[in-house]
C-alpha cells in the first residue's frame, strides 16, 4: 500500500477527471446562472416628491426580467456557439492539478485507513468505518487541493462573464499566481470550509458506497468481481454522491467565483449568506441547481474513476 494507493488513486481520478471536464464546466455554468449583482438604489427620472409619495424614490427598483431557465444540452450548444468547441475544456489545467493534489490525497488516505481498518481475516470493513474514513480521507484531500479547485471554477466560468470583465487566465499556474498578487495568497482558500464539506461528503458517500454495494454484489452471488460489477457499483456511488453533495457544491461555486473589489463589500460575507441570500432570491430549489449534470458527470466521473482504478491495480500487482 502506501505510495502504491496514491498513484493508483491518483492516475485513475485524472483520467476520470479530464474525460468528464466538459460535463463539469456545464454544472459550474448551470449553478451560477440566476446570480446576479445587487442593483443600485435608482431614482426614476420623472421621481416624485417624497413627501407626496407613498414610495420613496431610494427605494424604487425596477427588477430585471428572469431569463428563461435552460437544461445542460442548451447550456452546452450556447457555450460551443458563442465561445467554441474547445471552451468546453476551459480550466481543463486546473482539473488535472486538482485531481493530482486533491484526489490523489484522498483516494490514497482512503485506502491506508481501508487497510488498516479491515478485518485482517475476512477483509472486510463496517459501513460505519468506510464513512469515517471517506470523510477523513476528503478533508484533508480538499484542503490540499483547494488553490486549484477555486482556479478551476473561475477559469470554468470566466466565458460567462462581459468581455471587458473576463479574468483570462492563461492556466492554472496563471490563475493561482495572480490571485496571489492581486487577491492575497488567502485568496487560494476562499471557500475551503465548503470545500472540506463537499469532499467529505463526496469521499465518504462516494468510497464508501462503491465499497459497500461491491460487497454486497458478490456476496449474494449477483454478478461476480468484473466489469460489471464495477460499473454497477460505480454508477450507483456517483448517484449518492451528487444528491448528498449538490447544495454545497452551489454554494462553493458561488463563493469560490465572487469578484471581491478593492474597498467594496463582497457580495458573500460567508457560505451561510451565500446559501441565505440565494435561497431567498431564486428559491431553495437553487441549491440543486446544475443536479442534471452533476449527475451526468458524477455517473461517468465513478465508472471512468472505479473501472480504471481496478484497472490499474491489476498493472500494479502486475509489476
Amino acid at each position: 500500500m502506501g505510495l502504491k494507493g496514491f498513484a493508483e488513486g491518483g492516475i485513475a481520478s485524472i483520467v476520470a477527471g479530464c474525460s468528464t471536464h466538459p460535463l463539469d464546466l456545464i454544472k459550474v455554468r448551470m449553478q451560477l446562472d440566476g446570480e446576479k449583482p445587487p442593483l443600485p438604489n435608482l431614482r426614476p427620472a420623472l421621481a416624485f416628491n417624497a413627501s407626496r409619495s407613498l414610495v420613496a424614490p431610494e427605494s424604487f427598483h425596477i427588477p430585471p426580467p428572469q431569463p428563461p431557465r435552460v437544461g445542460p444540452i442548451s447550456v452546452g450548444v450556447r457555450i460551443v456557439q458563442s465561445e467554441g468547441v474547445a471552451a468546453l475544456f476551459s480550466g481543463v489545467s486546473a482539473t488535472v492539478l486538482r485531481q493530482t493534489l486533491y484526489s490523489t490525497t484522498r483516494m490514497g488516505l482512503y485506502d491506508i485507513l481501508k487497510t488498516k481498518w479491515s478485518n485482517p481475516d475476512s477483509g472486510s470493513m463496517p459501513l460505519t468505518r468506510k464513512i469515517t474514513a471517506g470523510l477523513i480521507a476528503g478533508g484533508i484531500g480538499a484542503a490540499v487541493g483547494n488553490p486549484a479547485d477555486v482556479a478551476m471554477v473561475r477559469m470554468q466560468a470566466d466565458g460567462r462573464l462581459p468581455v471587458a470583465q473576463r479574468r483570462n487566465y492563461a492556466g492554472v499556474v496563471d490563475a493561482i499566481t495572480r490571485m496571489s498578487k492581486q487577491e492575497g495568497i488567502t485568496s487560494l482558500w476562499r471557500g475551503s470550509a465548503l470545500t472540506v464539506n463537499r469532499a467529505m461528503i463526496v469521499t465518504a458517500a462516494q468510497l464508501a458506497s462503491y465499497d459497500q454495494i461491491k460487497e454486497t454484489i458478490l456476496e449474494k452471488g449477483v454478478m461476480k468481481d468484473g466489469l460489471g460489477t464495477h460499473v454497477t457499483a460505480s454508477f450507483a456511488a456517483g448517484f449518492v454522491a451528487a444528491v448528498a453533495s449538490n447544495p454545497v457544491d452551489v454554494i462553493k461555486t458561488r463563493v469560490m467565483n465572487m469578484k471581491v473589489e478593492a474597498g467594496e463589500a463582497a457580495p458573500y460575507s460567508g457560505a451561510l449568506d451565500c446559501a441565505m441570500k440565494t435561497v431567498k432570491a431564486e428559491g431553495p430549489m437553487a441549491l440543486y441547481k446544475g443536479f442534471i449534470p452533476t449527475i451526468s458527470r458524477q455517473g461517468p466521473f465513478t465508472v471512468v474513476l472505479f473501472v480504471t482504478l481496478e484497472q490499474v491495480r491489476k498493472i500494479f500487482n502486475q509489476l
